[in-house]
């Protein structure tokens, strides 16, 4: 598969007069040298730079690749008519499946991997697609599973609820991509191109992701990129590499305990939750939330309830520059009886809790380290999980504070609060690290 990076911008935010904004030094190495490397790990050899501003520093710095082992190319874009209209140029050049990057963001990502979910099916264009810690004034995406059906573009309406996935510029293109980017005028992927697929009917997927893609856009931006290359931070993230998880309770964790909460209006986050997981984000470990709702099967809400009950709860967590990496939930129920009950999800499952079903798919997807990961939760059932998945389990007193009666399980710790459990466990963690670290 060949790449091609969109490597135009000018870079004003940082200050740059003499270079391209790709160009900007990351850690001794242009950004984009970073992305290069990236690239050839995964046995991609052959790029097309899409340049504009100042183009010549990057023809002279890599000039024909071989350096690098590598085959560059330029084009050289003579009006700016956005990203799409940069893309646009390859009319007639490409006739294959194409991988896109921006120049001015800084990622360390398992592409393999996105090549093989792109290969499943026939679609106009694959999208990484990740929460953040801004999606109130983000370029938000809704999908269906893996079918992107609507881009909501900033500023948002009032009242939106949502989930917080963001475009994170980074795509598997056909070349059907350029019957959607107009001719002779500029247009943006996000607000102009990727719309009209949706409209016309065409494939757009959306890949989730929790590696590490940000942009550069500014002097405090470059600072903390460059902070977490120096610490390996960006390159613990690859998906190649386990990473540790904090799973999370929802009901009497998260937002006040409902029995079988199917009203919207009683959602309710419990103090000091968003900074407890916020703290979460800024360490390696992911933030999972793994929850029965056994209301879906007896009729007391709908699937679509229940999901906007997990919009309401990212976007309270977004107000406060916080987010879960992914919600499981298990709509199940064992028993009947209810009245307009959903027979199909009556049935005896492998993910229920106290069952290992939600976190095994969460380890599958985003490769778990379960030697160094947690669970935090207030029932029995939640600490006879933990113990089903050999990990340690932390019980919170909000909630029901242990008190459901429903096994025989103890927990690894008990606390206050979920601020309290998260504390417990970074500190713990950085214990561990800094032994390790004395080690070598």
């Amino acid at each position: 598969m060949k790449a091609v990076i969109i490597a135009g911008g000018k870079g004003t935010r940082l200050g740059l007069s003499d270079i391209p904004k790709p160009m900007v030094p990351v850690c001794g190495k242009p950004l984009l040298e970073h992305q290069l490397l990236l690239l050839k790990t995964h046995g991609i050899t052959e790029v097309i730079f899409l340049t504009g501003y100042l183009s010549e520093k990057i023809e002279d710095y890599f000039q024909d690749g071989a350096a690098w082992g590598m085959q560059l190319s330029y084009i050289k874009e003579e009006k700016a008519l956005g990203t799409g209209g940069a893309v646009l140029q390859l009319l007639g050049k490409i006739d294959e499946r194409f991988l896109v990057l921006y120049g001015d963001v800084v990622m360390d990502f398992d592409i393999t991997s996105f090549i093989g979910f792109d290969a499943q099916e026939d679609s106009v264009a694959s999208l990484i697609v990740h929460p953040n810690d801004h999606p109130y004034d983000s370029d938000l995406v809704e999908r269906d599973q893996d079918r992107i059906t609507r881009f909501i573009s900033k500023p948002h309406p009032d009242g939106l609820l949502y989930e917080n996935l963001v475009n994170a510029a980074v795509y598997i293109f056909s070349p059907r991509i350029f019957d959607y980017i107009p001719q002779g005028v500029a247009s943006d992927f996000g607000k102009d191109v990727f719309p009209k697929v949706i409209s016309d009917g065409g494939l757009l997927r959306a890949y989730l992701n929790a590696e590490y893609i940000k942009d550069l856009g500014t002097p405090d931006r470059l600072s903390k990129v460059e902070k977490d290359l120096s610490s390996g931070k960006i390159a613990r993230w690859n998906l190649k590499n386990k990473r540790p998880a904090i799973f999370l309770d929802r009901d009497g964790v998260i937002n006040e305990e409902v029995d079988n909460l199917s009203d919207i209006t009683k959602f309710k986050l419990l103090p000091g939750v968003s900074s407890a997981i916020k703290k979460i984000n800024q360490s390696d470990f992911l933030a999972i939330v793994i929850t029965n709702q056994p209301a879906v099967a007896k009729g007391f809400l709908t699937v679509s309830e229940l999901e906007d009950i997990h919009k309401l709860l990212q976007t309270e967590l977004g107000k406060e520059r916080a987010f879960v990496n992914h919600i499981y939930y298990c709509p199940h129920h064992p028993d009947s009886g209810f009245e307009g009950e959903v027979k199909a999800l009556k049935t005896n499952c492998n993910c229920r809790k106290p069952q290992t079903g939600m976190i095994d798919q969460a380890v599958a997807q985003y490769n778990i380290d379960l030697k160094s990961s947690y669970f935090i939760g207030d029932t029995t059932t939640d600490m006879r999980t933990a113990e089903n998945a050999g990990i340690p389990g932390i019980l919170v007193e909000t909630g029901y504070a242990g008190e459901d009666g429903k096994y025989d399980a103890r927990a690894h710790l008990k606390v206050e609060n979920l601020e309290a459990a998260i504390e417990c466990i970074l500190t713990q963690s950085k214990k561990e690290n800094d032994h390790i670290e004395n080690a070598v």
